[in-house]
């Protein structure tokens, strides 16, 4: 009795298959597939005749060290992360058609990809601000080519780009003339900026001499003269005042 109850457990078990989180499953039945595709729960099965396949449907990282070529010819060694991820309503025909080792037929698509994507590009371009350009436009031709099969790329970003040592050194010496360029077209700048502001101070300090100098008749220097001791008259200071006549000069006393 113990030893069938023993057997009747083993087929129990045998017959349940558990769908984690992330995952999906198919069942096969005598080598044909289900059109049904399980997630996350328990599938009881007949596993005399039927078994469940299982596959990730979560993002997933493929990473490669690739060659890839540049507008002039040149070979720039680059690490590349393709991030992809497993259409849930299309699991049954990845298995079918692409089978559990699809990430070798995502990556020869990658690698045709991005030799015709690279091949537009300047090698300077991989290490400049172009880079994301070049990225966009390996997914967009990864996708044309994968999304009917059910695998659908998120990302292709190129962590690192391996530039051949001539061309690498010349790129640099580029980049620091371009800014040292930049860096005396400021100073440049600045220096006729504060040019202008002197021209600028001077015709105005020789403007104003100029008003000053034409409005300053005898009669306004006259009037002036009286209306300064006007208000020095009415000071309780004892005041000297030494004249010609028409240019009085004033010497002030202490009381």
């Amino acid at each position: 009795m113990r030893i069938i109850s023993f057997f009747i457990l083993i087929i129990a078990l045998s017959s349940c298959s558990v769908i984690r989180p992330g995952e999906a499953g198919v069942k096969q039945r005598l080598g044909k597939l289900s059109n049904k595709v399980y997630t996350q729960g328990t599938i009881y099965f007949n596993p005399f005749t039927s078994k469940v396949i299982r596959t990730s449907i979560q993002t997933r990282n493929l990473e490669l060290s690739i060659n890839l070529p540049s507008k002039e010819g040149l070979s720039i060694i680059s690490q590349i992360s393709i991030l992809y991820r497993i259409d849930k309503d299309k699991v049954q025909e990845v298995i079918r058609n692409l089978g559990l080792n699809y990430e070798s037929i995502i990556s020869s698509v990658f690698r045709s990809a991005s030799a015709d994507v690279c091949a537009q590009f300047f090698a300077k371009d991989m290490h400049s601000g172009m880079r994301s350009n070049i990225e966009k436009e390996i997914t967009k031709k990864m996708s044309e080519n994968l999304i009917e099969r059910g695998i659908i790329i998120d990302a292709v970003l190129m962590k690192s780009i391996q530039l051949p040592p001539g061309l690498s050194s010349s790129i640099e010496q580029k980049l620091q003339a371009e800014q040292d360029a930049m860096r005396m077209e400021f100073l440049l700048q600045q220096t006729k900026l504060e040019a202008d502001r002197k021209i600028i101070e001077a015709k105005g300090t020789r403007d104003a001499q100029k008003i000053l100098s034409e409005g300053l008749t005898n009669e306004i220097i006259k009037i002036r003269s009286i209306e300064a001791f006007m208000e020095l008259s009415k000071s309780p200071n004892s005041k000297v005042i030494i004249t010609d006549g028409e240019a009085p000069f004033l010497i002030q006393q202490d009381k």
